[in-house]
């Protein structure tokens, strides 16, 4: 149930990362839209692969916990550039 309550926080801020994008190449929508939805998904695929063979070698309790503290990355977007 957890999971899906994170989910769905997760797939809200969707639409505003690409607004945000959006407004970085206003002429290139598509561009941004390619780049957006392709890197996200792509990405998405790559490090499930990586975190199943993680998990393989290092047991899955072990890639619990070090998953549990891969959201502090987003404490990075402080230093994304402001739009005025």
């Amino acid at each position: 149930m957890l999971t899906i309550v994170i989910k769905l926080i997760m797939a809200s801020s969707f639409a505003a990362i690409m607004l945000y994008a959006v407004e970085l190449l206003p002429g290139r929508v598509g561009l941004v839209g390619g780049f957006f939805y392709g890197l996200t998904f792509g990405l998405g695929g790559i490090a499930a692969a990586v975190l199943g063979g993680l998990a393989d070698q290092y047991g899955i309790e072990t890639m619990y916990r070090v998953c549990a503290f891969l959201p502090a990355i987003g404490l990075l977007a402080w230093f994304l550039p402001r739009l005025r």
